[in-house]
């Protein structure tokens, strides 16, 4: 019997709806890719990937979770 793979979080989209004082990093109404970060959560932040591609913490209020049919998820993902 093989042992069950480890579950990784799923990749979580969200939607900048402000960008007040991070313009040069962040586009309002750009959809983002979100890195799992429990501290940073428990802080009121949320680690995204930015227009640098790298990951950085941002306050969460500047953003909105959103679900994608699976297609254009996928479609999404791959791109990225």
């Amino acid at each position: 019997m093989s042992k069950p793979k480890p579950r990784t979080a799923p990749a979580r989209l969200v939607v900048c709806v402000e960008n007040e004082g991070y313009s040069v990093s962040l586009e309002r109404r750009k959809i983002y890719l979100t890195v799992p970060d429990v501290t940073a959560s428990r802080r009121g932040q949320i680690r995204v990937i930015d227009e640098s591609g790298e990951d950085y913490l941002y306050p969460r209020q500047l953003f909105i979770p959103i679900k994608l049919p699976d297609a254009a998820r996928k479609a999404l993902l791959h791109v990225a």
